[in-house]
Parts: structure tokens; sequence; C-alpha cells
């Protein structure tokens, strides 16, 4: 067992290149080291892009980033080495294992721990190694079985819900944007993603409009804010606004960073729409989410045990064995209006309750 004097010195790293979701999800194991060794330093390393979303969180020591541009050649493998030669960790979860991050374990053998992905170019660089997630199992879990090694040390306390944090001025400032805006603290709020990134992970957007319509019907005192991004998201969200027609949609109150999306979601009731990085700070801010997921991504994978997210997927329709037979868009065509309204007016009854705020 640890004595608190070589506990202050335990060093961890923990490696989550990737997308903003990816990273949120990962909070798990950082916050699991945390409340298992509180005096330990904790490293996050990060795509720059991602980074400021995690500045401040109580269970990162420090946060180191590596730019697009530092992600390839002999740039990249100078910064890695930097990186381990100048901390000894105890601990290195490489949570991707690819041939890039390995690098990290590579150039730091003497640390005890070196945990990730099982990959056949792994053996001997990693000396605890996990599965790749199937669609069986939660994500978060899969994240937390790289630490099982730790358990030799001390019992861990395990965390399952993913975090994030943001100081109560920057949700307060954000809060005031809101209400110069237009939005009303006095009614509920219901942040949508009626668009993503990826036309493939993408509900169809006249379905998705007319689920809105619903929405606003059923909660005329509902006050839906359109999440998106610059660009062909805007310009998808924008018509959708314009077809609605409805006052009680805002397409004006702009989240300008990942930060800011996490302090709006601080002052939202709720999230509805796509499956994605967006859901995954509302998730992590605390506030319930309803989510229809793209064929092929299984919701209890992403939404583990989150006990206030609810969502909708191909396989709660048809069975995989009729799924298995059809293409990708005969799979989103499954997900009607009519199925996601009997899951999500149950959901929103609870969350909207009598249409004031909560």
């Amino acid at each position: 067992m640890l004595t608190e004097q070589t506990e202050k010195h335990l060093n961890f790293l923990v490696i989550r290149f990737r997308q903003m979701g990816d990273a949120v999800m990962a909070t798990v194991v950082l916050d699991t080291l945390r409340q298992t060794f509180p005096q330990a330093r904790i490293d996050f390393v990060l795509n720059e892009r991602i980074a400021p979303l995690f500045a401040g969180h109580p269970a990162v020591s420090n946060i180191i980033t590596f730019s697009d541009d530092e992600r390839h050649g002999l740039r990249y493998v100078k910064k890695v080495w930097q990186t381990v030669r100048a901390v000894h960790y105890d601990g290195i979860i490489d949570m991707r294992s690819t041939p890039n991050t390995l690098l990290f374990p590579l150039f730091s053998l003497r640390s005890r721990w070196r945990m990730g992905l099982k990959k056949a170019y792994a053996h001997g660089v990693l000396n605890h190694m996990v599965s790749p997630c199937t669609d069986k199992e939660l994500m978060t879990e899969h994240n937390l079985e790289m630490l099982r090694p730790l358990e030799s040390i001390r019992p861990l306390r395990y965390s399952k819900c993913p975090s994030l944090y943001v100081t109560d001025e920057e949700k307060a400032d954000f809060r005031t944007r809101m209400e110069e805006k237009g939005i009303d603290f006095g009614r509920p709020v219901l942040l949508a993603g009626v668009t993503a990134k990826l036309a493939n992970k993408t509900w169809a957007a006249d379905r998705m409009e007319e689920t809105v319509r619903r929405i606003i019907n059923r909660f005329p005192s509902v006050q839906v804010v359109f999440n998106f991004a610059p660009g062909i998201e805007e310009q998808q969200a924008l018509q959708m606004s314009e077809r609605l027609h409805a006052p009680q949609v805002f397409t004006t109150v702009e989240a300008r960073s990942m930060r800011e999306l996490a302090a709006m979601a601080a002052n939202v009731t709720a999230y509805f729409g796509n499956e994605g990085g967006a859901r995954h700070v509302v998730g992590a801010m605390g506030k319930p989410t309803f989510v229809i997921c793209a064929p092929g991504v299984r919701k209890h994978v992403w939404i583990g045990e989150d006990t206030r997210a609810v969502g909708v997927e191909d396989a709660d329709i048809l069975p995989e064995t009729t799924l298995s037979t059809m293409s990708q868009t005969e799979r989103y065509g499954v997900i009607t209006v009519e199925e996601v309204w009997k899951r999500l007016q149950p959901f929103l009854d609870e969350c909207l309750g009598n249409g004031t705020a909560g």
C-alpha cells in the first residue's frame, strides 16, 4: 500500500488524442485517478484545438497539447520524447494505442504501468492491455478497465460519469449573453443539435424539423436553441429555423468555442438531437440528454450508466438480423418521427414538466 509521502510523488500521463466526445469520455479515467490518488500528478495529452475545454478541470494537473503540425514527423517524435523525459511517469494510459501514441510508453519503458489497447504491435511496449471496445460494452467501463493494474496498490474509487468544469463567472457571463439574445430563464431552454458535422451521423432534416415542431406545439413555453458549427451545419440549421418560423426557436445564441458550449450547457434545461460531441458536453455538465444515434452506433456504449441520458437507435426498432441486411440509408429510415416521439415525449414531460425552467 502507498504511504502519503509516496503518493505525493505518483505521476500519471493520460493520452487521448482525437475528437471532443472521445476526450470528454476519457474524464472518467482522470476522475478515478484523482479520487483514488488525490495527491498525484495527473497530466492529460490532447489535441490543441480541444484543450481549452478541459482547462481548470479539478482532476488534471497539467494539460499537454499537440497542434496539428506537431502530430507528424520528427517534430512529433521530439515532443513526445521531451514530454516523457521531463517527468518520470509511474503510469502511462494510452487510450488509443496507435503506432503514433505508443511512442509515449515506448520512450518511457521505465514506467511501472503502461496501459492501453490490445494490438499486435503493442506487445512489449504496454504491460497491461484491454481489447478494443465492442458494441456490447459501455465506453466508460471499457476506459476504466485500463486502470485495473492500479488495484494492486489501492482499491480504485471509480467515477463512471464524464465531467467538465467551467467557472461560476463563465456560467454567469454566458447566461447574460443568452438573456441579451432574448432567452427568458423563467421558461425551459432546450439545446437542440439539429444537424451534425458528418452526413452519415445526421438524422434526416425533414424528420428533425417535424420533431422540433412537435416539441414547440406540446410545450409552448419552451425555448429551443439550435446548436451548430459554422459552415454547412449553420446553413442547414438556419434553413430549418426559417421553415419552422417559430419565435421559440433561437439561432443567435452561439457558443464560439467548446468552452463556451460547456458554459451554455450549464444554463440549459436539457439537450435533444444527434449523438455527438455536443451531447457529451451537455451530459458532462450534468444535464439530461436525448440522442438519436446513427445506424451502428449503440446508445448503451456511449450513454453508459448515465441515468440522465436517453436515446433511440435502429436496434430499438428492428432486430440486428434484419438490420444487417439493410443499407445505412435504410437503417436510418427505420428511425421515424413516431419512433422518436414516443420515446422523446416522456423524456421531455419529465425534464420540462409544466413548462417552467428546471
